[in-house]
């Protein structure tokens, strides 16, 4: 397997420190719960939970880990605006987030650490970084020296000179050099503050991750992340982490493209934020999955709603092909040629996940098998025995997209699919023998009848019933194969 290393900036054999993949150790930085996540957050979490699902698929086990940072600028700055205390609001919101990551398929981390529950472990790190000649303390806080590490910029390809010339010092003075960082925040009665060695006050920004990453593993195999905590974030997480330890910090380093609205960079003032909360009501969880991984991991994203829209079709159309090999003839012979073109095309997709996680390839892949699949069982018999193998080979590459089948929310209307049954009854003249036990079976017996009265040209009756299905969120399609509802 390979992947692009934003370190080395080059494709790269993924060798999970010697394992060969038995066991990764992910790190996704996670979200600084001020606000209601939004659409970047979403694609980048996607991104990961796809490399994720497509590496368990191919035997590794994944220890995935994911910061709260729940002591920030924002945070305080919030709290101070609402009067909200810092830990309601950052629970609100990162348990609101994950209600809707919930709902996108997107598996949750195995650890969720907080910075606030990290205070000692962050402490002994920037007094390691102290002792290793890296840091020091002013009357404003703890920084980091720069100067002292000799790789510094590695991962951001930039140069010292170039750092310098683009930095600035912060309001306070006390620092040697403007390109060095805060580790600590000293304060003085903050709404967020904590006892240390230097006082009262707070860690940084990038000093939560490499302590928790530490904690949590160590040493890391991936670690991701938005591109825009390219720098400084990742840069000085290295900086800290290897000056501490004298080791290597994490072996790959990856980061999602940026999203955009309309071509514009995500702002409230713009007018063009949206948040998480607002995609899932408006779209299904697969067609979001599928909207993103239609575009490269690393390549930039334009949200678009037409987009999403056509997302949605693509979607059905994946489920009504598996609905028709579930029910396809399966009569017929062994066939060689259909064999091996679908083997050709299944390899494919492996081939493009394979090089880089090439999620927009491997769908095409995926769509030229469907196209395959669907002629061959059009005719009047199909191989039985390998549509029931293709049938699992589908379900392996949907799972790694994430992509599900929600059939409980059908059940949800079991309740109005059964008053619907009664008022047909009563109305146009069946008697059900034996109800079915789940609203998908008792709506398939509704669809069954209303394709009776269609034979029998009793039209207007037909129209009835598709007409108050309609009425409870249920869309009738009239074909002659395949599923033949949605949910509205």
């Amino acid at each position: 397997m390979q992947m692009y290393n934003s370190f080395s900036r080059q494709i790269e054999e993924l060798n999970a420190q010697g394992s060969m993949l038995k066991a990764i150790t992910i790190y996704v930085c996670g979200l600084t719960p001020y606000d209601s996540a939004h659409i970047g957050h979403t694609r980048t979490y996607v991104a990961f939970d796809i490399i994720k699902r497509y590496l368990t698929a191919n035997g590794s086990s994944v220890f995935h880990i994911q910061n709260i940072t729940d002591v920030d600028d924002k945070i305080i700055k919030r709290c101070k605006e609402t009067g909200e205390l810092p830990k309601k609001l950052v629970e609100r919101n990162h348990n609101e987030a994950l209600e809707y990551f919930d709902k996108l398929n997107i598996i949750r981390a195995n650890v969720y650490p907080k910075v606030t529950e990290h205070i000692k472990e962050i402490i002994e790190l920037i007094e390691k970084l102290i002792e290793n000649g890296y840091a020091y303390e002013t009357e404003t806080g703890v920084y980091y020296d720069v100067s002292k590490f000799k790789n510094y910029g590695r991962l951001s390809n930039q140069k010292m000179d170039e750092i310098k010339a683009g930095s600035r010092k912060e309001v306070d003075e006390t620092k040697q050099a403007a390109e060095d960082f805060a580790l600590w925040k000293k304060t003085n009665n903050e709404i967020i503050e904590f006892d240390s060695p230097w006082g009262k006050g707070r860690p940084g920004w990038h000093i939560e991750c490499s302590a928790m990453a530490n904690k949590y593993a160590k040493k890391l195999d991936i670690h991701g992340g938005a591109r825009d905590l390219i720098f400084p974030h990742h840069e000085n997480e290295i900086a800290q982490s290897e000056a501490a330890t004298s080791s290597k910090f994490c072996n790959y380093w990856l980061h999602t493209g940026f999203l955009t609205v309309n071509g514009e960079k995500m702002s409230k003032s713009l007018g063009n934020f949206i948040t998480v909360k607002e995609v899932v009501n408006k779209f299904s969880a697969n067609a979001v999955r599928l909207f993103f991984s239609q575009t490269h991991y690393r390549s930039p994203i334009d949200y678009n709603e037409e987009q999403l829209n056509a997302a949605e079709e693509s979607v059905e159309r994946i489920f009504n092909t598996l609905g028709l090999m579930k029910e396809a003839n399966k009569k017929g012979k062994p066939n060689k040629e259909f064999k091996s073109a679908a083997k050709e095309k299944i390899d494919e997709f492996y081939k493009h996940m394979e090089n880089d996680f090439n999620t927009p390839d491997a769908l095409a892949s995926l769509f030229d098998l469907l196209r395959l699949i669907n002629a061959h069982i059009s005719g009047k018999e199909a191989d039985g025995k390998h549509v029931n193998v293709l049938i699992k080979e589908l379900e392996k590459i949907l799972l790694i997209f994430g992509l599900e089948e929600k059939k409980e929310e059908i059940e949800k209307k079991f309740k109005e699919i059964t008053e619907l049954q009664g008022w047909v009854s009563d109305n146009l003249g069946i008697d059900w023998e034996k109800l079915a036990d789940t609203a998908e079976g008792r709506l398939e017996q509704l669809i069954s009848f209303r394709d009776s009265l269609r034979a029998n040209k009793k039209f207007k009756e037909a129209d009835i019933i598709r007409a108050k299905l309609a009425e409870i969120g249920i869309e009738l399609e009239d074909k002659e194969k395949g599923k033949r509802w949605k949910l509205a």
